[in-house]
């Protein structure tokens, strides 16, 4: 009789975290989702506070932080118009979680529009009951 009430809490504890897993990896892909649309809209606003202070940003053509990021994206240097985004998982491990995107992205860069295909890294990090982008990463893909 223990034995099963003991099974009985233990499935129901694992269901729970279970659920609370995907939960979070549910709320990390719609974070992206957004943050590509802010990035497309160039709502530097919502970006300066889903961008950690010390976030960390990697493109083709260099690295940078946040605040140059914000600079660019605002300026129009890169205009990311449109991410297609094809793949998406995502690892939390604890207070971290690490997303994949798969995508095809349109963007104007130094005047020139341009379509790329990337395996995209962002690295979020759960402080004070929020995500914040610690590090966006762009991967040129050789096929589409």
């Amino acid at each position: 009789m223990k034995a099963s009430i003991l099974a009985m809490v233990l499935t129901v504890l694992c269901v729970e975290g279970v659920l609370a897993q995907n939960t979070a990896e549910q709320e990390i892909v719609n974070l992206s989702k957004e943050k590509w649309q802010w990035m497309a809209d160039k709502n530097v606003a919502k970006l300066k506070d889903l961008f950690d202070e010390k976030s960390v940003f990697v493109h083709m053509g260099g690295s940078w932080g946040k605040e140059q990021e914000i600079n660019v994206i605002g300026s129009g240097g890169i205009h990311y118009k449109k991410a297609d985004i094809h793949e998406v998982s995502v690892q939390i491990i604890e207070n971290t979680a690490i997303l994949l995107n798969r995508i095809t992205l349109l963007a104007v860069v130094g005047g020139n529009e341009v379509t790329n295909p990337f395996m995209v890294t962002e690295v979020y990090v759960k402080e004070k009951g929020s995500w914040k982008l610690g590090s966006l990463s762009f991967t040129k893909l050789m096929t589409p």
